[in-house]
């Protein structure tokens, strides 16, 4: 007997296991880094060619939405230097057992939003 499959995915509805969100996260924050590149090059270049553009500089980023993109981008940092540390783990089979792999990924959650809240509490 062959299964009805469905004609649509409802993504709403499919649990996935911590390690396949930490995997999700780590793509997203990928993307979140690599589309900030031009913007942080644009800061860069901004703050080295004159004080009347640095003034310019501290003042955007006094703004708080400017503060959460940056505080968004520190996260996704952070956070694809953890998963990426614990995905080159997993590549040469270190902690690819059911346990382990759940508890690395809770551990990259919870040191990601850690370092991100205590880092972005200190330069708030």
């Amino acid at each position: 007997m062959q299964k009805a499959r469905p004609k649509h995915l409802a993504l709403w509805q499919i649990r996935l296991p911590l390690p396949g969100i930490v995997s999700i996260l780590h793509r997203i924050s990928g993307a979140l880094m690599f589309a900030a590149i031009p913007f942080m090059l644009y800061a860069l270049e901004g703050t080295l060619s004159s004080a009347e553009r640095f003034a310019a500089f501290k003042e955007c980023i006094a703004h708080p939405v400017t503060k959460l993109f940056l505080l968004a981008v520190l996260w996704a940092y952070l956070h694809h230097a953890c998963a990426g540390t614990r995905f080159l783990f997993l590549d040469i089979h270190k902690g690819t057992d059911l346990k382990t792999a759940r508890v690395t990924a809770y551990i990259v959650l919870a040191v990601s939003l850690s370092l991100t809240a205590i880092i972005g509490a200190l330069t708030w």
